[in-house]
Protein backbone atom coordinates (compact mmCIF):
# COMPACT_ATOMS: atom_id res chain seq x y z
CA UNK A 1 0.00 0.00 0.00
CA UNK A 2 1.38 3.39 -1.03
CA UNK A 3 2.06 5.84 1.79
CA UNK A 4 1.94 9.51 0.86
CA UNK A 5 5.18 11.33 1.75
CA UNK A 6 5.06 14.56 3.73
CA UNK A 7 6.32 17.82 2.20
CA UNK A 8 8.78 19.60 4.48
CA UNK A 9 10.43 22.98 5.01
CA UNK A 10 13.10 24.02 7.54
CA UNK A 11 13.23 27.08 9.80
CA UNK A 12 16.87 27.84 10.59
CA UNK A 13 18.66 30.41 12.71
CA UNK A 14 21.09 30.88 15.52
CA UNK A 15 20.46 30.32 19.23
CA UNK A 16 18.08 32.97 20.62
CA UNK A 17 16.99 34.09 17.15
CA UNK A 18 13.40 33.29 18.09
CA UNK A 19 12.85 30.42 15.70
CA UNK A 20 11.27 28.05 18.27
CA UNK A 21 8.78 30.71 19.36
CA UNK A 22 7.96 31.51 15.74
CA UNK A 23 7.57 27.85 14.79
CA UNK A 24 5.25 27.28 17.74
CA UNK A 25 2.98 30.12 16.60
CA UNK A 26 3.05 29.00 12.96
CA UNK A 27 2.15 25.42 13.88
CA UNK A 28 -0.75 26.66 16.01
CA UNK A 29 -2.00 28.87 13.18
CA UNK A 30 -1.84 26.09 10.58
CA UNK A 31 -3.42 23.55 12.92
CA UNK A 32 -6.32 25.94 13.57
CA UNK A 33 -6.89 25.95 9.80
CA UNK A 34 -7.17 22.17 9.74
CA UNK A 35 -3.66 21.47 8.46
CA UNK A 36 -2.11 18.19 9.64
CA UNK A 37 1.32 19.34 10.85
CA UNK A 38 4.29 17.20 11.84
CA UNK A 39 7.47 18.70 13.25
CA UNK A 40 11.12 17.83 13.75
CA UNK A 41 13.53 19.47 16.18
CA UNK A 42 17.25 19.05 15.51
CA UNK A 43 18.80 18.94 18.97
CA UNK A 44 22.40 18.96 17.81
CA UNK A 45 23.90 17.57 21.02
CA UNK A 46 24.09 14.10 22.51
CA UNK A 47 22.37 13.25 25.74
CA UNK A 48 18.80 14.51 25.69
CA UNK A 49 16.26 12.18 27.31
CA UNK A 50 12.49 11.96 27.39
CA UNK A 51 12.64 8.84 29.53
CA UNK A 52 13.26 9.63 33.19
CA UNK A 53 14.73 7.46 35.97
CA UNK A 54 12.12 5.52 37.87
CA UNK A 55 9.75 5.12 34.94
CA UNK A 56 9.08 1.57 33.74
CA UNK A 57 10.25 2.43 30.22
CA UNK A 58 13.51 3.83 31.62
CA UNK A 59 14.03 0.59 33.52
CA UNK A 60 13.50 -1.37 30.28
CA UNK A 61 16.21 0.63 28.52
CA UNK A 62 18.59 0.49 31.46
CA UNK A 63 18.18 -3.29 31.49
CA UNK A 64 19.46 -3.45 27.92
CA UNK A 65 16.57 -2.79 25.52
CA UNK A 66 17.74 -0.71 22.55
CA UNK A 67 14.25 0.19 21.31
CA UNK A 68 11.48 1.09 23.79
CA UNK A 69 7.97 2.08 22.71
CA UNK A 70 5.66 3.70 25.25
CA UNK A 71 1.98 3.45 24.29
CA UNK A 72 -1.03 5.09 25.91
CA UNK A 73 -4.60 5.43 24.60
CA UNK A 74 -3.88 8.90 23.23
CA UNK A 75 -0.06 9.08 22.82
CA UNK A 76 2.89 6.99 21.74
CA UNK A 77 6.60 7.66 22.14
CA UNK A 78 9.65 5.73 21.01
CA UNK A 79 13.16 5.81 22.46
CA UNK A 80 15.71 4.17 20.18
CA UNK A 81 19.46 4.03 20.64
CA UNK A 82 21.32 4.94 17.45
CA UNK A 83 24.72 4.04 16.08
CA UNK A 84 24.65 7.14 13.84
CA UNK A 85 22.63 10.32 13.56
CA UNK A 86 19.98 9.93 10.85
CA UNK A 87 19.85 12.37 7.97
CA UNK A 88 16.95 14.81 7.91
CA UNK A 89 15.40 13.21 4.82
CA UNK A 90 15.36 9.87 6.64
CA UNK A 91 13.56 11.45 9.59
CA UNK A 92 10.98 13.14 7.36
CA UNK A 93 10.50 9.92 5.38
CA UNK A 94 9.59 8.19 8.65
CA UNK A 95 6.73 10.70 9.10
CA UNK A 96 4.42 10.09 6.11
CA UNK A 97 0.87 11.29 5.69
CA UNK A 98 1.18 14.84 7.07
CA UNK A 99 0.15 17.91 5.10
CA UNK A 100 3.47 19.48 6.06
CA UNK A 101 6.44 18.74 8.30
CA UNK A 102 8.09 21.80 9.83
CA UNK A 103 11.73 21.20 10.67
CA UNK A 104 13.66 23.30 13.17
CA UNK A 105 17.33 23.29 12.27
CA UNK A 106 19.02 20.90 9.81
CA UNK A 107 20.45 23.77 7.75
CA UNK A 108 22.39 21.37 5.50
CA UNK A 109 19.49 19.01 4.94
CA UNK A 110 18.77 20.09 1.37
CA UNK A 111 15.31 21.31 2.39
CA UNK A 112 14.17 24.79 1.49
CA UNK A 113 15.02 27.04 4.43
CA UNK A 114 13.35 30.03 6.07
CA UNK A 115 16.03 32.08 7.81
CA UNK A 116 15.08 33.64 11.16
CA UNK A 117 17.09 36.74 12.14
CA UNK A 118 16.45 39.04 15.10
CA UNK A 119 18.18 42.40 15.50
CA UNK A 120 18.49 42.16 19.30
CA UNK A 121 20.31 38.83 19.09
CA UNK A 122 24.08 39.44 18.93
CA UNK A 123 24.63 36.10 17.23
CA UNK A 124 22.49 37.26 14.30
CA UNK A 125 24.65 40.28 13.45
CA UNK A 126 27.09 38.43 11.25
CA UNK A 127 24.28 36.53 9.49
CA UNK A 128 22.42 39.77 8.78
CA UNK A 129 25.52 41.39 7.29
CA UNK A 130 26.24 38.38 5.10
CA UNK A 131 22.66 38.31 3.89
CA UNK A 132 22.54 42.05 3.16
CA UNK A 133 25.77 41.94 1.17
CA UNK A 134 25.48 38.57 -0.56
CA UNK A 135 21.91 37.28 -0.18
CA UNK A 136 23.23 34.17 1.55
CA UNK A 137 23.59 32.88 5.10
CA UNK A 138 26.45 30.45 5.67
CA UNK A 139 26.67 30.14 1.90
CA UNK A 140 23.07 29.07 1.42
CA UNK A 141 20.20 31.01 -0.12
CA UNK A 142 16.98 30.88 1.90
CA UNK A 143 13.59 30.84 0.19
CA UNK A 144 12.33 33.37 2.75
CA UNK A 145 13.43 35.35 5.78
CA UNK A 146 11.60 36.18 8.99
CA UNK A 147 13.20 39.20 10.56
CA UNK A 148 12.67 42.49 12.39
CA UNK A 149 15.76 43.94 10.66
CA UNK A 150 14.65 46.30 7.89
CA UNK A 151 17.98 46.11 6.04
CA UNK A 152 17.69 42.35 5.82
CA UNK A 153 14.04 42.57 4.73
CA UNK A 154 14.89 45.08 2.00
CA UNK A 155 17.80 42.95 0.81
CA UNK A 156 15.47 39.98 0.54
CA UNK A 157 12.89 41.87 -1.49
CA UNK A 158 15.55 43.19 -3.87
CA UNK A 159 16.55 39.62 -4.60
CA UNK A 160 12.99 38.30 -4.97
CA UNK A 161 13.15 36.45 -1.64
CA UNK A 162 10.02 36.51 0.52
CA UNK A 163 10.39 38.61 3.69
CA UNK A 164 8.15 38.54 6.77
CA UNK A 165 8.13 40.22 10.15
CA UNK A 166 8.89 38.02 13.13
CA UNK A 167 5.35 38.54 14.38
CA UNK A 168 3.61 38.23 11.03
CA UNK A 169 2.47 34.66 11.65
CA UNK A 170 -0.62 34.82 9.36
CA UNK A 171 1.50 35.84 6.36
CA UNK A 172 4.12 33.16 7.05
CA UNK A 173 1.37 30.54 7.40
CA UNK A 174 -0.25 31.73 4.16
CA UNK A 175 3.13 31.44 2.40
CA UNK A 176 3.53 27.87 3.66
CA UNK A 177 -0.02 27.05 2.57
CA UNK A 178 0.67 28.28 -0.94
CA UNK A 179 4.13 26.78 -1.40
CA UNK A 180 4.49 23.73 0.84
CA UNK A 181 1.31 22.43 2.49
CA UNK A 182 0.11 19.45 0.50
CA UNK A 183 -2.57 20.66 -1.93
CA UNK A 184 -5.94 18.93 -1.75
CA UNK A 185 -6.68 16.79 -4.79
CA UNK A 186 -9.78 15.25 -6.31
CA UNK A 187 -8.85 11.97 -7.98
CA UNK A 188 -11.35 11.46 -10.79
CA UNK A 189 -11.58 7.92 -12.15
CA UNK A 190 -13.32 7.75 -15.49
CA UNK A 191 -15.55 4.69 -15.55
CA UNK A 192 -18.05 5.57 -18.24
CA UNK A 193 -19.79 2.24 -18.65
CA UNK A 194 -20.13 -0.19 -21.56
CA UNK A 195 -16.93 -0.91 -23.50
CA UNK A 196 -17.40 -2.38 -26.96
CA UNK A 197 -13.96 -4.00 -27.13
CA UNK A 198 -14.22 -5.44 -23.63
CA UNK A 199 -17.78 -6.59 -24.28
CA UNK A 200 -19.01 -5.26 -20.93
CA UNK A 201 -18.39 -2.50 -18.41
CA UNK A 202 -14.71 -2.11 -17.58
CA UNK A 203 -15.59 -0.81 -14.13
CA UNK A 204 -17.24 -4.06 -13.06
CA UNK A 205 -15.28 -6.59 -15.08
CA UNK A 206 -13.55 -9.03 -12.67
CA UNK A 207 -9.82 -8.53 -12.23
CA UNK A 208 -7.96 -10.81 -9.84
CA UNK A 209 -11.27 -11.69 -8.21
CA UNK A 210 -12.66 -8.18 -7.69
CA UNK A 211 -14.14 -5.44 -9.89
CA UNK A 212 -11.48 -3.59 -11.85
CA UNK A 213 -12.74 -0.23 -10.54
CA UNK A 214 -12.24 -1.44 -6.97
CA UNK A 215 -8.57 -2.10 -7.71
CA UNK A 216 -8.02 1.36 -9.20
CA UNK A 217 -9.92 3.09 -6.39
CA UNK A 218 -7.87 1.34 -3.71
CA UNK A 219 -4.59 2.14 -5.48
CA UNK A 220 -5.33 5.86 -5.74
CA UNK A 221 -7.23 6.50 -2.49
CA UNK A 222 -4.02 7.22 -0.48
CA UNK A 223 -3.42 10.41 -2.51
CA UNK A 224 -7.07 11.48 -2.78
CA UNK A 225 -8.92 13.97 -0.63
CA UNK A 226 -11.93 12.92 -2.68
CA UNK A 227 -12.49 10.04 -5.09
CA UNK A 228 -14.83 11.05 -7.90
CA UNK A 229 -16.12 8.29 -10.16
CA UNK A 230 -17.55 9.50 -13.46
CA UNK A 231 -20.00 6.83 -14.57
CA UNK A 232 -23.21 6.09 -16.44
CA UNK A 233 -23.97 3.02 -14.34
CA UNK A 234 -24.14 4.23 -10.72
CA UNK A 235 -26.63 1.48 -9.94
CA UNK A 236 -23.90 -1.13 -10.53
CA UNK A 237 -21.23 0.41 -8.32
CA UNK A 238 -22.68 -0.29 -4.89
CA UNK A 239 -19.59 -2.34 -4.02
CA UNK A 240 -17.74 0.97 -3.51
CA UNK A 241 -19.83 1.57 -0.38
CA UNK A 242 -18.22 -1.45 1.27
CA UNK A 243 -14.65 -0.28 0.77
CA UNK A 244 -12.65 1.45 3.52
CA UNK A 245 -10.86 3.98 1.33
CA UNK A 246 -10.15 6.67 3.90
CA UNK A 247 -11.63 9.46 1.79
CA UNK A 248 -15.07 10.48 0.52
CA UNK A 249 -16.31 8.76 -2.64
CA UNK A 250 -18.78 10.48 -5.00
CA UNK A 251 -20.34 9.38 -8.26
CA UNK A 252 -20.92 11.82 -11.11
CA UNK A 253 -22.89 11.04 -14.26
CA UNK A 254 -22.04 12.64 -17.59
CA UNK A 255 -23.28 16.20 -17.96
CA UNK A 256 -23.54 15.71 -21.73
CA UNK A 257 -25.94 13.51 -23.67
CA UNK A 258 -23.22 12.43 -26.10
CA UNK A 259 -20.14 10.67 -24.82
CA UNK A 260 -16.59 11.52 -25.74
CA UNK A 261 -13.14 11.98 -24.23
CA UNK A 262 -13.30 15.77 -23.97
CA UNK A 263 -16.84 15.66 -22.59
CA UNK A 264 -15.69 13.19 -19.97
CA UNK A 265 -12.93 15.57 -18.89
CA UNK A 266 -15.47 18.39 -18.58
CA UNK A 267 -17.71 16.18 -16.43
CA UNK A 268 -14.83 15.38 -14.07
CA UNK A 269 -13.59 18.97 -13.79
CA UNK A 270 -17.07 20.45 -13.28
CA UNK A 271 -17.96 17.87 -10.61
CA UNK A 272 -14.77 18.02 -8.54
CA UNK A 273 -14.69 19.53 -5.05
CA UNK A 274 -11.02 20.56 -5.06
CA UNK A 275 -9.10 22.88 -7.41
CA UNK A 276 -6.63 20.20 -8.58
CA UNK A 277 -8.00 17.12 -10.34
CA UNK A 278 -5.97 14.01 -11.12
CA UNK A 279 -7.71 12.28 -14.01
CA UNK A 280 -7.20 8.53 -14.41
CA UNK A 281 -8.97 5.94 -16.57
CA UNK A 282 -10.45 2.97 -14.72
CA UNK A 283 -8.67 0.47 -16.98
CA UNK A 284 -5.16 1.67 -16.02
CA UNK A 285 -4.35 -1.39 -13.95
CA UNK A 286 -1.02 0.01 -12.69
CA UNK A 287 -2.19 3.58 -12.05
CA UNK A 288 0.39 5.22 -9.80
CA UNK A 289 -0.45 7.19 -6.63
CA UNK A 290 3.18 8.35 -6.51
CA UNK A 291 2.77 9.84 -9.97
CA UNK A 292 -0.35 11.73 -8.85
CA UNK A 293 1.48 13.05 -5.76
CA UNK A 294 4.45 14.25 -7.83
CA UNK A 295 2.18 15.98 -10.34
CA UNK A 296 0.27 17.78 -7.59
CA UNK A 297 3.48 19.05 -5.98
CA UNK A 298 4.70 20.38 -9.35
CA UNK A 299 1.38 22.12 -9.99
CA UNK A 300 1.63 23.72 -6.55
CA UNK A 301 5.24 24.87 -6.86
CA UNK A 302 5.09 26.08 -10.46
CA UNK A 303 1.51 27.35 -10.63
CA UNK A 304 0.84 25.72 -14.02
CA UNK A 305 -2.60 24.80 -15.37
CA UNK A 306 -1.85 21.13 -16.02
CA UNK A 307 0.90 18.58 -15.45
CA UNK A 308 0.72 16.05 -18.26
CA UNK A 309 3.07 13.13 -18.88
CA UNK A 310 4.65 12.72 -22.28
CA UNK A 311 5.48 9.25 -23.51
CA UNK A 312 6.67 7.89 -26.85
CA UNK A 313 3.24 8.55 -28.36
CA UNK A 314 2.87 12.12 -27.10
CA UNK A 315 0.84 13.51 -24.22
CA UNK A 316 -0.97 11.09 -21.91
CA UNK A 317 -4.15 12.98 -20.89
CA UNK A 318 -5.59 10.24 -18.70
CA UNK A 319 -2.93 10.03 -16.03
CA UNK A 320 -2.54 13.79 -15.74
CA UNK A 321 -3.37 16.56 -13.32
CA UNK A 322 -5.53 19.59 -14.16
CA UNK A 323 -6.29 22.90 -12.45
CA UNK A 324 -10.04 23.39 -12.63
CA UNK A 325 -10.22 27.18 -12.87
CA UNK A 326 -8.09 27.23 -16.02
CA UNK A 327 -8.78 23.88 -17.65
CA UNK A 328 -12.57 23.69 -17.38
CA UNK A 329 -13.24 26.94 -19.32
CA UNK A 330 -10.65 25.94 -21.94
CA UNK A 331 -12.16 22.46 -22.36
CA UNK A 332 -15.70 23.86 -22.59
CA UNK A 333 -14.57 26.37 -25.20
CA UNK A 334 -12.99 23.54 -27.22
CA UNK A 335 -16.33 21.71 -27.16
CA UNK A 336 -18.07 24.82 -28.48
CA UNK A 337 -15.59 24.82 -31.38
CA UNK A 338 -16.70 21.30 -32.23
CA UNK A 339 -13.62 19.57 -30.83
CA UNK A 340 -13.95 16.22 -29.07
CA UNK A 341 -10.49 14.78 -28.39
CA UNK A 342 -8.99 14.98 -24.91
CA UNK A 343 -5.99 16.94 -26.19
CA UNK A 344 -7.94 19.54 -28.14
CA UNK A 345 -7.74 22.22 -25.44
CA UNK A 346 -4.09 21.73 -24.55
CA UNK A 347 -3.01 24.66 -26.73
CA UNK A 348 -5.11 27.02 -24.61
CA UNK A 349 -3.58 26.23 -21.20
CA UNK A 350 -0.16 26.39 -19.54
CA UNK A 351 1.11 22.82 -19.59
CA UNK A 352 4.03 21.54 -17.58
CA UNK A 353 5.30 18.45 -19.35
CA UNK A 354 5.97 15.59 -16.97
CA UNK A 355 9.02 14.06 -18.61
CA UNK A 356 9.75 10.40 -19.12
CA UNK A 357 12.62 10.65 -16.62
CA UNK A 358 10.26 12.18 -14.04
CA UNK A 359 7.76 9.40 -14.68
CA UNK A 360 10.51 6.85 -14.10
CA UNK A 361 11.54 8.54 -10.85
CA UNK A 362 7.97 8.60 -9.55
CA UNK A 363 6.99 5.13 -10.78
CA UNK A 364 10.22 3.15 -11.25
CA UNK A 365 8.42 -0.14 -11.92
CA UNK A 366 6.76 1.39 -14.97
CA UNK A 367 3.53 0.42 -16.65
CA UNK A 368 1.45 3.23 -15.14
CA UNK A 369 -0.02 4.14 -18.55
CA UNK A 370 -0.93 0.55 -19.48
CA UNK A 371 -4.65 0.14 -20.05
CA UNK A 372 -6.68 -2.97 -20.81
CA UNK A 373 -9.21 -2.77 -23.63
CA UNK A 374 -10.00 -6.41 -24.38
CA UNK A 375 -10.51 -9.64 -22.40
CA UNK A 376 -7.17 -10.83 -23.75
CA UNK A 377 -5.33 -7.75 -22.46
CA UNK A 378 -7.08 -8.11 -19.11
CA UNK A 379 -6.00 -11.76 -18.83
CA UNK A 380 -2.42 -10.81 -19.78
CA UNK A 381 -2.28 -8.17 -17.06
CA UNK A 382 -3.59 -10.66 -14.49
CA UNK A 383 -0.95 -13.16 -15.57
CA UNK A 384 1.82 -10.56 -15.26
CA UNK A 385 0.80 -9.83 -11.67
CA UNK A 386 0.46 -13.47 -10.74
CA UNK A 387 3.91 -14.28 -12.13
CA UNK A 388 5.84 -11.16 -11.14
CA UNK A 389 3.89 -9.66 -8.24
CA UNK A 390 1.98 -6.41 -8.12
CA UNK A 391 3.60 -3.03 -8.69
Amino acid sequence: MYTRPSPAVAFVGRHNSGKTTLIEKVIAHLAAQGVDVGSVKHHGHCGFDIDYPGKDSYRHRRAGSHDVVIVAPDLMARVTELDREPECDEVVASMPGHDIVIVEGYRQSGLDTIEVMRSANERDSEAIEEFVSRGTVRGGVPVAVATDNERAAQAARRRGIAAFGLDDVPSIAAYLQERYVRPKVTVAIQAGGESRRMGRSKATVPFLGRPLLERIAMRLAPVADELLITTNEPQNLGFLDDLDLGCPVRLATDVYDVRGALRGICTALSSATYPLVALVACDMVFASPALVYSQARIAQREGVDAVIPRNANGYEPFHALYRVDACLPAAEEALKRGDSRAKDFFGDIRIREFTRDEVKDAAPFGGCFVNVNTPEELAHAEQMIQENGDR
